[in-house]
């Protein structure tokens, strides 16, 4: 009897023990789901709320109630900080301002001195895009690690000079870029089979550069003259500048005191100080000799490079068909003071016909009309 009497109650002790871990087993999944709940609604708040307007007002995303156990939130809050919106206004995720670049030197440090010039080799100009990948549609160039204080136009007047304009890019392209000048070419094309006319078309280069970009320098150069120095820099200077101060073809020496052919620079401001260039010279010659009178007249003076910088070769060639030498030259030599203000850079008169960019230089192709007829001579 006392046997059956302590099963029974062994039994009874183990239904309380099996009905004790069952209520134990019940209230740790309601804490289960219920915490659950909570951290799925805290989530699905943070992400609704990065999307709200800022300008509402604070959002209370957690209600903790006094009667839930302050460890289980505090736990929960250990492994959820990461989903907590921040209160500290987001940082400002603007990249920072790229550090101005230094001034380019005044000599540049990449300069090799006297070149190997020569015109025995076939130039392409696909070649010459090759070796210059850093120049820009329309011949266009600006050195990547310094800023310039000019930006420089190069003019060259043109007519029928397709293989001279090859050896001209090939050469001067990475001259220019050691010099680190910001540059742009413009190759200004004379249409027809008039008179040729260098001078004008040098005023009508100024004209259209400018309407290309600012420009404040201004370097004028035939396209059959090469520089055999990089030392010798293109860019302006205080002075009118004279470049090609010794051809091979005079002897690597001056022609004369007042020469001014070749390759010249002028400031914007020189340039209208002069009233450009003269429109009136048809034909070889005398139009360098007026430009050279119109910068003494105005109280400027040439300045020029050392004679053993300032050398260059000439393509040679025949004389252009249309380009005979001016026969009017000497007298309208002796006449600048008298025509200076009246035929220039005021009174040009043009049509341009068409403006192409091309990977190494602008072709802007021109219509300058023709020479007066001349004087009857009785």
């Amino acid at each position: 009897m006392s046997r059956l009497m302590l099963g029974r109650t062994l039994e009874r002790i183990c239904k309380a023990v099996l009905l004790l871990c069952l209520v134990h087993f019940l209230i740790m999944m309601i804490l289960y789901f219920d915490v659950y709940s909570q951290r799925f609604d805290i989530f699905s708040r943070f992400n609704n709320g990065r999307g709200v307007n800022s300008s509402r007002g604070p959002h209370h995303y957690y209600n903790f109630s006094s009667g839930r156990p302050n460890t289980t939130f505090a736990s929960y809050l250990a492994t959820a900080d990461h989903l907590l919106p921040s209160t500290k206004p987001e940082a400002n995720h603007t990249p920072p301002t790229p550090k101005p670049l230094p001034p380019c030197p005044e000599v540049p440090p990449g300069l090799v001195g006297r070149l190997l010039i020569e015109f025995s080799s076939q130039i392409t100009l696909e070649r010459v895009q090759r070796e210059n990948p850093n120049v820009t549609e329309g011949g266009k160039y600006t050195p990547p690690d310094c800023r310039p204080k000019q930006k420089v136009a190069i003019i060259i007047p043109f007519r029928h000079r397709d293989n001279h304009l090859k050896y001209w890019l090939h050469y001067l392209h990475p001259v220019l870029r050691r010099q680190k000048i910001e540059y742009g070419i413009y190759i200004i094309n004379q249409l027809g089979e008039e008179t040729f006319n260098r001078a004008k078309l040098l005023n009508v280069g100024y004209t259209e550069a400018l309407k290309d970009a600012e420009y404040d320098c201004f370097i004028f150069s035939d396209v059959d003259l090469i520089p055999m120095d990089d030392r010798n820099l293109y860019h302006c200077y205080d002075q009118p500048r004279h470049f090609a101060i010794a051809m091979d073809k005079f002897g690597f020496r001056l022609p004369y005191a007042g020469y001014f052919g070749g390759v010249s620079g002028l400031s914007r401001k020189q340039f209208l100080k002069i009233n450009g260039f003269p429109n009136e010279y048809w034909g070889w010659g005398g139009e360098d000799d007026d430009i050279y009178n119109r910068i003494t007249l105005n109280g400027m003076k040439v300045s020029r490079p050392d004679v053993r910088i300032g050398r260059y070769r000439m393509i040679k060639h025949e004389r252009d068909k249309h380009n005979e030498p001016n026969p009017q030259r000497f007298s309208k030599i002796q006449n600048t003071k008298n025509t200076m203000r009246k035929d220039g850079i005021s009174s040009l008169m043009y049509r341009v016909v068409s403006v192409k960019k091309y990977p190494l230089y602008t072709n802007i192709s021109v219509e300058i009309g023709k020479p007066p007829p001349r004087p009857f001579k009785g």
